[in-house]
């Protein structure tokens, strides 16, 4: 049967009520799918209109997808969507809808099977009807927190959804404001297969049964600095395969029952918890292990050789470390590990050279704090290299070219920062890294000219507190996408280029304090402009 009229109706008062906007969507993939919502001959059946599916005995609309739609404005009590009695799945995730509070006349939709509201600015309490759509088995609230603007789950709270929405399957609530405890009644839910309450402001402790949930998979808390807890005896017949509770206080000892979880693809156990510095080497039976990210730990020689027996890893990241025993500071053991493609050992004592074999490709490599001397030869042979964090060592002398090979198309991300850098071999003029966003070279001891990335793409380049020489060279006009530009503290000199005034709209920071500039500031910075921070001081402007 053709659509219902009034739901047809309904469906375009919605879309008038809304207006396009391309910037409202995220998503690379978005487009605005109510483009195409029309009343003439060729569309007048509202069942075949982009994102609407309806019933085929009954031709009421029961789905309607409208995620990373482009729509833009407010949706309120009286807002036609609430006529669509008859959805059982609605998605707007990804639009934005300008910080409207969810009306509490989402209680006609008591069909409802799935609702996904993420990402699409709501914000205010969330009202009770939402917890009264009984037959919800998938709801996702996440990340709808800008600044001042957040959803909140308070009153009624997180225990009066664990006991109305009995047949959850999937709950994702990330960033909701909930500050409260997790109410025990969640082990309840016998259903629930993916449970997400990372940053949610929750406190006390963290009752241990919700992880023996008998088809949970994914468990995720993590960013609840004030929310405590003790992991439990984990069982093998555990289908959990990615558990994330980096940044609370859990504590006391991880037990050797970890190595049960064989299902297990990512685990999250980084920054500020309080778990005992022994990883049961037990952590080497997770053969399905594809991201470990752990931190403030004792390597010892048997837990390093167990780390080895994860063949599968694509992510390792282990910060605020200590390796000791035989084959610790070379880390001969990562030589297994060879469908890893990123690499992070923020603050964490290396004193050899790490031992990586030169076939390894990695597209992201972090090794901040590390206490190198220099660059590390295994990214001699890197060419895929997406992103590349040595800051805060003591790598001394000139920039190799070969770094430049490490990413000439790939590398978006290059934070050299706080070394004791002298200059790029060669003394470039422009940086070839084709598609460049993020470069920061401050806090080095760089001279000469101040080179310039090649790459358009560039949005953030801070180059402050090095002894560079000479004028702005014009080429610097290319780099028309920069958000942030900081030169403070060089010795630099000239005029400032006029092109700088015409980067006021999407620039942000502006930092030029500290040379030896001369002349006037372009007046070009007086007109529209998003500046937020701008300093010319110690000058001669």
């Amino acid at each position: 049967p053709l659509c219902h009229d009034h739901e047809r109706s309904a469906l375009l008062n919605f879309k008038e009520s809304l207006v396009i906007n391309r910037t409202a969507s995220g998503y690379p993939s978005a487009y605005p799918k109510v483009a195409s919502w029309k009343l003439d001959e060729k569309n007048s059946d509202c069942c075949l209109w982009d994102g609407v599916k309806c019933n085929e005995d009954t031709g009421h609309v029961v789905e309607l997808d409208l995620a990373s739609s482009c729509l833009y404005g407010s949706v309120n009590s009286t807002s036609s969507l609430f006529q669509l009695v008859h959805l059982q799945r609605l998605s707007l995730f990804d639009n934005n809808f300008n910080f409207s509070e969810i009306p509490s006349e989402i209680l006609n939709f008591s069909r409802l099977t799935h609702l996904n509201l993420s990402r699409s600015y709501f914000s205010g309490q969330i009202p009770a009807e939402l917890l009264e759509l009984s037959n919800l088995e998938v709801l996702d609230l996440s990340f709808n927190t800008f600044d001042n603007f957040f959803l909140k789950l308070q009153k009624p709270g997180l225990a009066n959804l664990a006991e109305n929405l009995t047949n959850l399957k999937a709950l994702d609530l990330i960033n909701v404001h909930i500050s409260s405890t997790v109410p025990h009644t969640l082990a309840n839910l016998s259903s629930l297969h993916f449970l997400s309450l990372s940053g949610c402001r929750l406190q006390g402790e963290f009752p241990q049964e919700i992880f023996q949930l008998p088809n949970l998979q994914f468990l995720g808390v993590m960013k609840n600095p004030n929310l405590t807890g003790y992991l439990p005896q984990f069982q093998k017949s555990s289908p959990l395969e990615d558990l994330r509770l980096s940044y609370t206080r859990f504590s006391g000892k991880i037990p050797s029952s970890l190595g049960n979880l064989t299902k297990l693809e990512d685990l999250y156990l980084s920054g500020g918890n309080g778990f005992s510095n022994e990883l049961p080497p037990s952590i080497g039976n997770l053969a399905s292990l594809k991201t470990l990210e752990i931190s403030s730990f004792n390597f010892s020689g048997t837990l390093q050789a167990s780390l080895g027996n994860l063949t599968q890893l694509d992510s390792l990241t282990i910060s605020d470390s200590n390796f000791s025993g035989p084959m610790s500071s070379s880390l001969s053991w990562l030589t297994n590990l060879n469908q890893l493609t990123s690499l992070n050992f923020p603050n964490c004592n290396l004193n050899e050279p790490l031992l990586v074999p030169n076939t390894q490709k990695f597209e992201i490599i972090g090794l901040r704090s590390c206490n190198l001397s220099e660059f590390p030869s295994f990214l001699h042979n890197q060419d895929q290299l997406i992103s590349l964090d040595l800051s805060s060592n003591m790598i001394a002398g000139k920039i190799p070219e070969w770094l430049f090979s490490a990413g000439t198309n790939s590398l978006q991300y290059l934070n050299l920062s706080y070394n004791l850098l002298m200059h790029f071999e060669h003394n470039l003029p422009v940086l070839p890294w084709n598609n460049l966003g993020a470069l920061d070279l401050r806090f080095n001891k760089l001279q000469g000219p101040l080179p310039i990335p090649i790459s358009v793409l560039t949005s953030s380049y801070l180059v402050s507190n090095n002894q560079l020489t000479g004028e702005i060279p014009p080429s610097i006009c290319s780099l028309n996408g920069l958000y942030a530009l900081d030169l403070s503290y060089n010795n630099l000199s000239g005029m400032l280029p006029a092109c700088l005034g015409n980067f006021s709209v999407q620039l942000w920071v502006l930092k030029l304090q500290g040379n030896k500039f001369h002349g006037f500031i372009p007046e070009t910075f007086n007109k529209g402009t998003n500046l937020r921070m701008i300093d010319f001081s110690n000058n001669l402007l």
